[in-house]
């Protein structure tokens, strides 16, 4: 698809509150207003099955599901861009599925690395504006959902990173010994884990080129391991894999692997202020989010010509009056189809006729 797509039409069946919606849509922002319990950011989760992972609440099917009769869901979109038109449709049925996700793009079976190369998603949520003051592993889901953005296949070669891992310390557990075992996981797990340091580490690169300051404040971005043993940057497969031979008998003795990407942390630096984002108040850490983010879209923008699909729940919170219209005209600036939600109208102002509007209430 040449130019920005945009989701052209949503239909969502027994997705949470969701029995029904469908609507269609043009290429401008949508901003989502109601009260709590009205359904918004159901909608911009639904928006986020249509990229690889599960979502942007890392949700189950069965969570998902409909009450008080939970048989499975449907979201289905229509993508338009330049006149060209494609569909995807994720879905469940839990009472054969065991809760596996049914993907099909133009009516053929897909995965997730299909989803991927198809529709670029990136969201902010409430919960991650505490992500600066929370355990690494969230900061990890947040530097791989970047690299999503870059990689298409990163997606898979985490979660094969992670099956790997898992065998692996299942090994220790067991206390094995057999060194060919090891060795034939290690060299699954170099594979994977070099590709995933590599698309994460491009990503942080491709962020720092784009910033622009202005309301949002620029940020000094650095991975980071707990790993002592780790080089400053990226590794081969063939220099993981030695130090995961390597590293062996101290793991052993450890009950569980030490070394690869899973140490991984995202470190973050208010430039302007020379300080730690941990240190920020909660308005400062909001703003560096929303400054990483845009500029996230901005190097998609530039390096694929279509920016992603922004999901930002409750965005105005914690951002004062100038910077949500600083926010509003950068993602309008980008072409972006960003989805936004807020519990008032009135957030919205700034947007104007620049935005379409869907107004929500509790059933």
């Amino acid at each position: 698809m040449v130019g920005a797509p945009h989701v052209a039409a949503l239909q969502l069946r027994r997705f949470r509150s969701h029995i029904e919606f469908a609507s269609e849509f043009d290429r401008r922002p949508v901003a989502i207003h109601g009260p709590n319990g009205a359904g918004k950011t159901n909608i911009l989760e639904a928006l986020s099955q249509l990229s690889p992972g599960r979502g942007l609440r890392g949700a189950s099917a069965e969570e998902i599901a409909g009450r008080p009769d939970p048989i499975g869901w449907f979201v289905g979109a229509e993508l338009a861009s330049d006149g060209e038109s494609r569909s995807i449709t994720v879905s469940v049925d839990l009472r054969d599925s065991a809760g596996r996700r049914k993907i099909m793009v133009d009516g053929e079976p897909s995965g997730q690395t299909g989803l991927g190369g198809l529709l670029r998603t990136l969201w902010l949520t409430p919960a991650m504006d505490r992500l600066w003051i929370e355990g690494a592993s969230e900061r990890r889901r947040f530097v791989d959902r970047l690299a999503l953005l870059f990689e298409p296949t990163h997606a898979a070669a985490a979660a094969a990173y992670e099956r790997a891992l898992r065998e692996r310390n299942r090994l220790f557990k067991e206390q094995r010994r057999d060194p060919s075992w090891f060795a034939a996981i290690e060299a699954r797990m170099a594979e994977s884990g070099a590709a995933v340091e590599a698309a994460r580490a491009r990503a942080i690169a491709e962020i720092l080129t784009s910033q622009t300051g202005g309301a949002f404040p620029e940020a000094a971005l650095q991975l980071e391991s707990a790993d002592e043993s780790a080089p400053a940057g990226p590794e081969t497969a063939e220099a993981l894999a030695l130090r995961y031979a390597a590293g062996r008998p101290r793991e052993a003795m450890a009950g569980r692997s030490l070394i690869g990407p899973h140490r991984t942390d995202l470190a973050a630096l208010y430039l302007a202020k020379n300080m730690p984002a941990k240190s920020c108040s909660t308005g400062e850490q909001k703003a560096l989010l929303v400054s990483i983010v845009l500029a996230a879209a901005r190097a998609t923008a530039r390096l694929y010509g279509a920016a992603p699909i922004l999901l930002l729940d409750e965005v105005a919170a914690h951002l004062d009056a100038s910077r949500r219209a600083a926010l509003f005209d950068a993602v309008v600036e980008l072409g972006a189809q960003a989805w936004m939600t807020a519990a008032g109208g009135e957030f919205f102002d700034e947007l104007g006729g620049r935005a379409q509007y869907i107004a929500l209430n509790p059933d």
